[in-house]
């Protein structure tokens, strides 16, 4: 059965293993929530009602993976995720950066329900 295995080879000499986790302090992860946080909430408010932000944290082997996904009212969900350096955890995001994702995301949710719609719309004013 060694031989199936992709960590084959003598029992006690191959490390069959998983990756060490990373572990964050409290304020690692506190500062992590609250970046994403502002990047869910600078989203909402570039998009009218009707589009739903959220998002997702998960800490694992890799380190720290965020998500931020918007779901328009017609058309495709999009979503932007992003790892974080540890360095970058201690210092802060960087608030370009983060307005950047935010602006993306609502430029990406608006596209879909333009992609969704087309062009055969009537105004309802003029």
């Amino acid at each position: 059965m060694n031989g199936n295995n992709p960590y084959a080879g003598a029992p006690g000499v191959v490390d069959a293993g998983r990756p060490e986790e990373i572990d964050l302090t409290v304020e690692q992860k506190d500062a992590l929530r609250r970046a994403v946080a502002g990047i869910v909430s600078r989203t909402e408010s570039y998009l009218p009602d009707g589009y739903a932000v959220g998002s997702e944290l998960s800490y694992g082997t890799e380190g720290p993976q965020a998500t931020v996904a918007v779901r328009p009212p017609v058309g495709h969900a999009v979503s932007a995720g992003f790892a974080p350096d540890l360095d970058d955890l201690e210092t802060g995001l960087d608030q370009t950066d983060r307005d950047e994702v935010a602006r993306g995301l609502a430029a990406s949710a608006a596209a879909q329900v333009m992609n969704a719609v087309g062009d055969d719309i009537e105004p309802t004013a003029r």
